[in-house]
């Protein structure tokens, strides 16, 4: 059974900034004063409109519960379960004015939320009200690790930098958090000057070896060229990202390569290290909680620091998780045209119209990313993916040709562009490029399931190359024994060989995996036939026509239902089931 490239590589692949013990993580994330509003909740005086806003919240429609709970407050203003609803609302759509109004009503009225002490605590950050940080009750805690950060950071913004600095030691010597508490740090000296001693955190110096990720690996390469370490920051960039031409680091590449220092922009302020921990907190939550708990962190970042762009790539990727596509394709938009990751942002912003069945404006979007930055793989890559995705396959393999001129020398992490361009041929019926392309494919990387599967499989449809073919099916199988239509395609080898019998429990066990595929559903119907078990034949047949298969699939099994499989074979000039099995 043929199957659709690998998901896209969204702009949410981000990962963690520091790698920290899970269980330590959560227990000093974990906040330890009640997260509940107070339980007694009045009725609402516009019963439709609260209605309409818990089912808003229920689907995470952030938009409409915003505005659904600021009405049925305006007749209920003391509702503490409605204030909580409108709080995370307005933080859903990055309305922290409106959330902070409601999270302080709710704490006057002796409600305590999470959601409601990072409104607060953003809203005193906004307001350089370090002071106010600085002596926060317990009702305001949020989570230890975050207050302890921001603890930090507050008394950065008081300029007192011993006590910044000794209230990053104490993080950094409780058990799990080092890492957290020196990366902190080190951005803390690299904002006040202090790049020697920020180069000797980061590079591992003077604690040992600290991990990090591409923002905190970006805000070392910015240290060490203030440093006048060119050559140093330039081995860093390309030990890390290798020599891809992505806009923001050939921008950094040109500067290192030319002697130029490089702005240190990471953290400027007390403002952007508290958003900093909010990101921290963010990405090492991201995955591990609920989407909507993270983005709570993640919107908070990201309205600190408006130009914070892993923060925004975040909050809309956190947004398409959520099934929120309109907010997500709102939030890829503010990224400007001229920033270097805008094509990380229109990637996502796509998708979004994609999943809003806006099929032309999302290759529109990529076409248009496509000619503005003709030299990115990834953009090429989307901008074909996309084409295949609409049926428009010779396109798509134009679009990958562009993307294989920009690989002269190719690795074997660049399979799935062969991969990709492969299926485009197949499916514009090309098959001597397409089998070039998935035998390349698989030179590159020669154990991928999905490339085995795919070739032996058209191999099989073809009647090409049985005993080959077999064989690369039976190690993607090996390689993915729980994916059905791995399976099917095994199951499928075996009937076109006329092994009827070993065909059944394998294509029963892709059902049984695939439950709803109209292909795999309609193999099942045809093996059935082929044993003579011919009623449950006819029912898999018409349980294939329920699940909406492509016309041309659907008008053959309409006609298997009229005639029999074996009066269809007749018709299309194949061989009959018998010859098959007696290898005619």
């Amino acid at each position: 059974m043929t199957h659709a490239l690998p998901p896209r590589l969204t702009a949410l692949m981000l990962a963690a900034l520091i790698f920290v013990q899970p269980e330590a993580l959560a227990a000093q994330t974990e906040p330890e004063t009640p997260t509940e509003p107070a339980t007694q909740v009045m009725e609402p005086g516009d019963a439709g409109a609260y209605l309409a806003a818990r089912s808003a919240a229920v689907q995470s429609n952030f938009r409409e519960g915003a505005r659904w709970f600021a009405r049925a407050l305006q007749s209920d203003p003391d509702n503490m379960q409605m204030l909580e609803g409108a709080i995370l609302s307005y933080i859903g759509v990055g309305d922290f004015a409106n959330s902070a109004g409601a999270a302080a009503r709710l704490t006057e009225l002796g409600g305590r939320s999470i959601g409601a002490n990072i409104a607060l605590l953003v809203r005193d950050v906004q307001a350089e009200d370090y002071d106010a940080i600085l002596t926060l009750p317990d009702s305001r805690k949020i989570g230890n690790l975050l207050d302890d950060l921001t603890r930090a950071w507050a008394e950065f913004g008081k300029g007192r930098m011993s006590e910044t600095v000794a209230a990053f030691d104490t993080i950094a010597r409780t058990d799990g958090l080092k890492a957290f508490g020196l990366y902190h740090k080190a951005l803390a000296l690299a904002a006040v000057g202090d790049f020697e001693g920020a180069d000797d955190i980061l590079s591992g110096r003077a604690e040992g070896p600290l991990v990090v990720n591409r923002r905190g690996i970006i805000a070392h390469i910015q240290i060490l060229s203030q440093l006048e370490k060119f050559d140093d920051a330039l081995a860093l960039l390309e030990r890390s990202f290798g020599t891809e031409p992505e806009p923001e680091l050939l921008a950094l590449r040109t500067a290192l390569q030319a002697d130029t220092p490089l702005a240190f922009d990471v953290v400027r302020s007390a403002k952007d290290g508290i958003a900093e921990v909010f990101f921290t907190v963010a990405v090492a939550l991201n995955g591990e909680a609920e989407n909507g708990y993270t983005l709570l962190y993640a919107r908070a970042a990201l309205d600190l620091k408006p130009d914070h762009a892993e923060a925004l790539l975040l909050s809309a990727g956190l947004l398409e998780q959520l099934r929120q596509p309109e907010l997500a394709g709102d939030t890829y938009a503010l990224l400007p045209a001229g920033h270097p990751s805008f094509h990380a942002a229109e990637i996502g912003r796509s998708a979004t119209l994609f999943a809003r069945d806006q099929k032309d404006e999302a290759v529109a979007v990529l076409q248009a990313l496509s000619e503005s930055h003709p030299t990115l793989l990834m953009v090429q890559m989307a901008y074909g993916d996309a084409l295949r995705r609409v049926d428009r396959f010779e396109e798509a393999a134009n679009a990958y040709d562009a993307a294989v001129a920009l690989v002269p020398d190719p690795q074997d992490r660049h399979w799935g562009l062969f991969y990709a361009r492969a299926v485009a041929h197949e499916r514009s019926d090309q098959w001597d490029k397409a089998e070039a392309d998935f035998r390349r494919a698989l030179a590159l990387n020669p154990d991928q399931p999905q490339v085995l599967n795919y070739l032996g499989y058209s191999f099989v449809d073809r009647g090409e190359n049985l005993d080959e073919a077999l064989g690369m099916i039976e190690r993607a199988v090996a390689a993915r024994p729980d994916a059905g239509y791995i399976i099917d395609s095994l199951a499928w080898a075996y009937f076109r060989l006329g092994r009827y019998a070993d065909a059944l429990p394998q294509m029963e066990r892709a059902s049984l995996l695939e439950p709803v595929d109209p292909v795999v559903t309609d193999h099942l119907g045809d093996v059935y036939w082929a044993v003579g078990r011919q009623l449950e034949a006819r029912f898999q047949w018409r349980r294939a026509l329920s699940f909406d298969p492509v016309e041309k699939d659907a008008a053959r099994i309409r006609r298997k239902l009229e005639v029999g499989l074996d009066a269809v074979l007749v018709e299309e000039g194949a061989p009959s089931l018998q010859a098959v099995a007696n290898g005619n």
